[in-house]
């Protein structure tokens, strides 16, 4: 039992490693079907186009289903739509604050895709497939061994001695391919720790205290659940009770448009004001009445958790 309770504290405390890794996994797995069952590279002057498709496409698909998936995406453009002019002050500054917001969204859309490219890359079959038509490639590997050279190169996917006896001294296209793919692995990592190191240091708040954070957002999200549900099962017992006893409803309190919406909008931080939700926030600053509740600072990337939460607990 308690080595039960540990992997589940293991699997909690590592959650978003957890996920990125899943997806991964399934995209690897998904990248073999495709490779090994659906391509078929047709060895004639469609390969580019046929072998660039399957290299690219199911990437953009993955990338464009990543924000779809992301609760984020739907929290940001949920009754977003500005009703003054766009091309407003207030208006702009809104997109602004919003693409800031989007990017680590952008960048969790990102994994599936680049897992994509990376593992067809290390496999080498759709490069092979496109690159074997490219007229830059005949022009590097066939110099100065003539036309057959360049017609013989289309037939590289479906012919695994022409490979090494075109390619000669210059590396094969299957090799070029899985070069490619551990150079897009060893730069996706590095980026990745260096957007991480730089979050982390342009923090507002320390190591600590971002922790308790995290913490604090993760049990008011779950009580926020509890209570939403017993609420919303009250109001809805109220009124199919006066429906169905046809009697007069007794008086229900629930927030009204102005508090969702408040309680709604992105989470800005504002380093006067210890603030650790837009909840938080609300209820200090006299239900959203004060002044106080509209100042707040652009949105520390660290803190991108605090929106991506709540977006997480309400599911869409």
């Amino acid at each position: 039992m308690d080595k039960l309770r540990g992997a589940l504290d293991f699997c909690i405390r590592h959650q978003t490693v957890l996920g990125y890794s899943v997806v991964s996994l399934i995209t690897a797995a998904s990248e073999y079907i495709f490779s090994a069952v659906v391509f078929k590279c047709p060895c004639n002057s469609g390969n580019m186009l046929y072998g660039s498709v399957f290299l690219i496409v199911p990437a953009f698909i993955l990338f464009l289903l990543g924000y779809m998936v992301n609760p984020k995406t739907w929290r940001l453009l949920t009754s977003s739509c500005p009703s003054e002019s766009c091309c407003s002050r207030s208006a702009w500054g809104t997109c602004a604050r919003y693409c800031l917001v989007l990017v680590p969204v952008t960048a969790r859309a990102s994994v599936a895709p680049l897992t994509w490219i990376a593992v067809a890359l290390l496999r080498a079959s759709f490069y092979e497939c496109a690159a074997s038509a490219s007229e830059m490639i005949k022009n590097f590997v066939c110099r100065g061994k003539g036309e057959e050279c360049r017609k013989l190169m289309v037939k590289i996917p479906c012919d695994e001695t022409l490979s090494k006896q075109i390619s000669g001294e210059f590396l094969s296209l299957q090799a070029q391919s899985q070069l490619l793919g551990w150079l897009l692995i060893a730069s996706i990592m590095t980026v990745a720790l260096i957007s991480k190191c730089i979050s982390h240091c342009y923090s507002p708040v320390s190591y600590l205290q971002l922790k308790f954070w995290k913490i604090y957002s993760k049990k008011e999200h779950e009580q926020f659940e509890i209570k939403a549900k017993e609420h919303a099962t009250s109001l809805a017992e109220r009124n199919m009770n006066c429906f169905f006893e046809a009697a007069d409803p007794a008086p229900f309190q629930t927030p009204s448009n102005d508090d969702w919406r408040k309680i709604s909008s992105s989470y800005t931080f504002n380093s006067k004001e210890q603030h650790y939700s837009m909840i938080h926030k609300y209820v200090n600053t006299n239900r959203g009445n004060s002044v106080k509740f509209e100042e707040g600072d652009q949105n520390p990337p660290v803190l991108g958790f605090v929106d991506e939460a709540s977006a997480n607990e309400s599911g869409f």
